[in-house]
């Protein structure tokens, strides 16, 4: 629960002191954290965090597998809460709604890329991410994630959410939901068509139901075939362990690995001027280069990079998944068990997406 402390720190325009779970340094496990987040603007909304969810990504931050990180680092994307203070010229969002905030919380606003709803690709370099990043809108500060009980952020920034949404479900939408709904708007998915999805994680099982949803034919490949049966349940044609001797050509294929793979291997897979869409992302050291060759005889096939989703986009996503009630699948966890859950993900244990109970934090 938040403290009264935090509204009066939001009234009278102090920094709101926050509690979270951090790591140190890229070899230490989640601990105790107090810290403090930059004061409430005008336009700024205090959210008290409900629930947040872990995508695979905090463990690639956590860890510097993709560059070294800014520690303490609190993790934390998937972010679904109450607002509880809103600055004097907020008007999306008053007191007692649910908001939900995901990968990035602000961007410069002035581009062309800002100006079209893609503030993720923001030309002038200053898109702020939720947790790992130096805020230059805020004297260059880190910026904390979700594993905490609040956050600060532009009402811009934050995603409406209806008042009888399952919050905890709601939270991986955040992340799993925009960065596999988006290459599938993307790419235009109709009735009709043969998707494959590579990768039956929390990412993957979030593309096959957009997918089925869009009218789409839906394969899956992963690693083995331990999840054949709950892909055949959500209505997935077939579920492959490898990519040979695969028979079928898709006009799609999302990759959603984040380990080492040859994405070529997918490639050779598409019908001709289909597409290979790579969200998922191995750490630094572990992907195979692509001989440009190899794409010149895979001609008339695409092959492109996919990052989360404009706000515009995310909004969307969050009101097409609530109209269809296309959620994740979640486990809710204690905040203590933060560190056991990256463990279960790392080793391929975890069957659900883990979602932290922010209640615990109190415990």
């Amino acid at each position: 629960m938040l403290l009264d402390s935090n509204l009066q720190e939001a009234k009278e325009g102090k920094r709101i002191s926050a509690k979270g779970y951090a790591v140190a340094h890229k070899s230490d496990t989640f601990k105790p954290f107090s810290f403090s987040r930059h004061a409430m603007g005008e336009s700024d909304i205090l959210i008290e965090i409900l629930y947040a969810g872990i995508c695979h990504s905090d463990i690639h931050s956590a860890r510097s597998e993709w560059r070294e990180g800014i520690y303490p680092m609190v993790p934390g994307h998937e972010i679904a809460g109450r607002v509880v203070a809103v600055g004097k010229k907020v008007s999306k969002f008053k007191v007692g709604d649910y908001a939900g905030v995901g990968c990035m919380v602000n961007s410069c606003g002035e581009c062309e890329a800002c100006k079209a709803s893609n503030e993720q690709f923001c030309e002038n370099g200053k898109v702020v991410f939720t947790y790992d990043c130096k805020d230059c809108f805020h004297n260059n500060e880190p910026t904390f994630g979700g594993y905490s009980n609040n956050i600060v952020v532009s009402e811009k920034f934050a995603i409406n959410v209806p008042q009888d949404a399952p919050l905890d479900k709601v939270a991986p939408l955040l992340c799993a939901g925009i960065t596999t709904y988006s290459p599938l708007k993307f790419s235009g998915v109709k009735k009709g068509d043969k998707v494959a999805v590579a990768g039956f994680g929390g990412l993957g099982v979030m593309a096959v139901k957009y997918a089925l949803q869009m009218g789409a034919e839906v394969y899956v490949f992963a690693r083995n075939k331990n999840k054949e049966e709950e892909a055949r349940e959500l209505g997935v044609a077939k579920l492959y362990d490898s990519t040979q001797n695969v028979s079928e050509r898709f006009d799609l294929i999302i990759s959603t690995i984040p380990t080492r793979y040859d994405p070529m291997e997918y490639v050779n897979l598409l019908k001709n001027g289909g597409e290979l869409a790579i969200v998922g992302l191995p750490p630094v050291g572990e992907t195979i280069p692509t001989d440009l060759t190899r794409l010149v005889f895979a001609a008339n096939k695409k092959v492109y990079g996919s990052l989360i989703g404009g706000i515009k986009e995310t909004q969307e996503m969050m009101d097409f998944s609530l109209k269809h009630k296309i959620y994740p699948e979640t486990e809710i966890i204690n905040i203590t068990q933060i560190n056991e859950a990256y463990e279960n993900l790392t080793n391929g244990k975890a069957k659900f997406r883990y979602v932290i109970d922010m209640k615990s934090l109190e415990g």
